[in-house]
C-alpha cells in the first residue's frame, strides 16, 4: 500500500500533463471570431491614409449597398499574398474599403503600388482603436457589411481563392 501512495502523485502529474498536451497538441478551435457579427458597425471616422483617396467613415456602410471590409497593413506579409485576390474581386464589382493599421503613409503608398489598390476608401487607424472596436484579433481580416451598416460575416486571415465563393455568397446574402 505504501508503494501506491508513492506513486500515486507522479500518476496525477502524468494525467494532467496528458489533459493539458492534448488540449495544445489538438485544441476544439483555433479562429477567434468577433462577438460583433450581427451587429451594427461601430461608429468611427478615419482620416485618409493615402491621398487623394477619402478616408472612411462608418456612415459609408449604411447606405443601402453591401461592402467588404478589408483590414491590412503594409507590412503585413499575408496581406501582400491576399492583394492580387482583393484586385480580381474589385474588378468584378465587388465594392472594397480598407482599414489601414499602424501604418505610415509612404510605406501605404508603396504597398499600393507595387500590389494594386482594389480600395474605393482607406482610412489611417494608426492606434488600432477602429480594429479593435471591430472585434478583429489581427490583419488582414474582411467583414461583410451589409446596406444597413450590420456586420454579416468575418474572414479571420488572408483571402485565399478557395475563400472566394464563400465570402461572394455572404455579399450575396447581405443584399
Amino acid at each position: 500500500m505504501k508503494r501506491f501512495w508513492l506513486w500515486f502523485p507522479l500518476g496525477l502529474f502524468l494525467l494532467f500533463f496528458g489533459v493539458v498536451a492534448s488540449g495544445l497538441i489538438k485544441p476544439s478551435s483555433t479562429t477567434i471570431k468577433s462577438r460583433m457579427v450581427g451587429k451594427a458597425l461601430p461608429t468611427f471616422s478615419l482620416p485618409a491614409a493615402n491621398e487623394p483617396q477619402p478616408g472612411l467613415g462608418s456612415a459609408t456602410f449604411g447606405q443601402g449597398q453591401p461592402r467588404l471590409l478589408n483590414i491590412f497593413a503594409s507590412w503585413c506579409i499575408p496581406c501582400v499574398a491576399e492583394a492580387p485576390i482583393l484586385m480580381k474581386m474589385a474588378q468584378q464589382g465587388v465594392q472594397i474599403d480598407g482599414i489601414a493599421i499602424r501604418d505610415r503613409p509612404q510605406d501605404l503608398a508603396r504597398f499600393l503600388a507595387r500590389n494594386g489598390n482594389p480600395y474605393k476608401r482607406i482610412g489611417s487607424d494608426i492606434d488600432s482603436r477602429v480594429q479593435l472596436s471591430l472585434g478583429s484579433s489581427g490583419v488582414p481580416e474582411t467583414f461583410v457589411i451589409d446596406g444597413k451598416g450590420i456586420i454579416r460575416y468575418q474572414h479571420i486571415g488572408d483571402i485565399r481563392p478557395e475563400d472566394v465563393p464563400e465570402i461572394m455568397a455572404a455579399l450575396k446574402a447581405a443584399r
